[in-house]
This record gives C-alpha cells, sequence and structure tokens, in this order.
C-alpha cells in the first residue's frame, strides 16, 4: 500500500504541475497558447510512445480520443492566458465532473438525493466563484477552461473500459499532435503568437514529457491498487495542490471568496462522485 500511495501522491502533483508550469509559461508571454499546447503534445507523445516500445507493445487510441485530447489541451492553454493556476483548476475538475455525471444520467443513471444535492452545491459554487465581482476570474478564460474540462471529460468517457490505458494515452496523444499541427498555422495566422523563449518551450516540454507523459503512467500504475472511491478522493487533492502550487511559484494570492467556493466545490463533488450509486433494476435479475 506504501507504493500505491507513493505513486498516487506522484499523479496527483503532476496533474496539478500542469496548471502551474502552463501559468508559470504563459503569464509573462514567454510562449503563446497555441505554441505551448502544442510543444506539450508533441513532447507528452514522445515520452509515451517510448514507455509502451520499451514494454514491447503499440500504441492505440482513437481519432475521437486525439481530439477530445486536442480539446483539452488547446483550450486549457488558452484559459491559462488569464486565470490564476488555483482557479483554473478547480473549473476544470469540476466541469470534467459535471461532464461525466451528465452523461451518466443521459444514459439513464438516476443520481441519488445526495448525489443531486452534491451536484447542485458544486454547479451553485461555481457559479459564485467566476460570478461578476472584484474577484471574479476573465469570462473568456472561464468559458475556455470549461470547454477544456468538457473536452477531457469526453475523453475519460472514451477510455473508460479500455484495454491497455497508457497504449491508448499514446495513440490518443500522437492524433492530439498530429491534428494540431495541421491546424497551428490557420490559427496563428488569424492570432500571431510571438516564437517560444527557451523558457517557455521548456515549461511546455516539461508539462507534455513530466506531468503530462509520465503523469498519466504513474496515475495508471496507482490506478491497479485503488478502488473508484479513493481513487476519486485523490483526485480532489489536486485543485488544492494547485492552489498551494500557485502561491509557492507564482505568488496568487487565496482570497477568502476563492477559498470558501472551492470548500463548497469540492465538498458537492464528493457527494456526487463518492456516493454510492443506487442498484440498478436490472442488476437483480
Amino acid at each position: 500500500m506504501i507504493r500505491i500511495a507513493l505513486l498516487t501522491a506522484l499523479a496527483m502533483i503532476a496533474f496539478a504541475a500542469n496548471s502551474v508550469l502552463g501559468r508559470l509559461a504563459l503569464i509573462e508571454g514567454e510562449i503563446g497558447a497555441g505554441g505551448f499546447a502544442l510543444i506539450r503534445l508533441i513532447s507528452g507523445a514522445v515520452v509515451l510512445v517510448l514507455l509502451v516500445l520499451l514494454q514491447s507493445r503499440r500504441p492505440s487510441g482513437s481519432w475521437s480520443g486525439g481530439l477530445a485530447l486536442l480539446t483539452y489541451a488547446g483550450f486549457f492553454s488558452y484559459a491559462y492566458l488569464a486565470l490564476p493556476a488555483g482557479t483554473g483548476a478547480v473549473i476544470l475538475f469540476a466541469i470534467v465532473q459535471v461532464t461525466m455525471i451528465g452523461f451518466g444520467i443521459f444514459k439513464g443513471e438516476r443520481p441519488t438525493l445526495l448525489q443531486w444535492l452534491g451536484l447542485t452545491l458544486a454547479f451553485a459554487a461555481l457559479i459564485w466563484l467566476v460570478s461578476p465581482g472584484v474577484e471574479a476570474p476573465s469570462l473568456i478564460a472561464t468559458l475556455s477552461m470549461a470547454i477544456a474540462g468538457i473536452g477531457w471529460g469526453i475523453y475519460s468517457l472514451l477510455g473508460r473500459g479500455g484495454g491497455d490505458p497508457t497504449a491508448a494515452t499514446a495513440g490518443n496523444f500522437i492524433r492530439a499532435a498530429l491534428i494540431a499541427g495541421l491546424v497551428a498555422p490557420g490559427i496563428l495566422y488569424v492570432s500571431p503568437e510571438v516564437l517560444p523563449s527557451p523558457r517557455g518551450a521548456t515549461l511546455a516540454v516539461l508539462s507534455g514529457a513530466v506531468t503530462s507523459g509520465l503523469g498519466y503512467a504513474i496515475w495508471y500504475m496507482a490506478l491497479k491498487g485503488l478502488t473508484a472511491t479513493r481513487a476519486g478522493i485523490a483526485q480532489l487533492s489536486v485543485p488544492a495542490i494547485t492552489a498551494a502550487g500557485g502561491v509557492l511559484f507564482l505568488s496568487e494570492p487565496v482570497t477568502l471568496r476563492f477559498a470558501l467556493a472551492t470548500a463548497l466545490i469540492l465538498g458537492g463533488v464528493a457527494l456526487a462522485t463518492l456516493t454510492p450509486a443506487p442498484t440498478s433494476p436490472k442488476a437483480d435479475q
């Protein structure tokens, strides 16, 4: 269990570090959002392919998975042009869970009263966090992160029940990088960016190769020893770790509004995702 705990902690720190690295690279114009996303996807693909090949396997994945991954990575980068790291992580995490829960409801799942209460609480707190006011984040950046969250939620749904998650992730990174390479010239023509500085490019590579590529590989190793409930609880720590990283590395203030909203969002998400689902009548037949 110590090994699983250490792997889980490393994975959560890696996921939180993605937000901190993205904000660090983009806050001072060291690299453009498009360039950051492209370098992140390429470097992540390289590391994951090497990991898969070293284990005598082959990348798999799908084009739909690659497109969902690109949606997440692209809008994630544009959101962090303006969002603080902690705020972005809270919005991303909440929207991912809402997307996945919403899909379940669409497919016929019937949440319990506690799950509805948690979902309502999380959504209301998220609305409060981003509502107009002195401390409110940028609306465009918030919408960008919300789209990133939907992309990641769809990506997670597409990957459920897959055979080899690391091989699938490697293949999806390859596809996402290829699509990004094809659309990048058009995007950069409409919205030109500065050439990445060495520091900006390095931060993007770290985000792709280490905190994404290796981070996902470590997480899949940890998942083998975690129940669904423990995995869900572990992921609740990511926004809090991100906020701490924002304070340490970006000097971002933690306001009372952010602290309260984050606590309510994470509490609501915990109720919605960790409460046992009611037994389906079909399961008893």
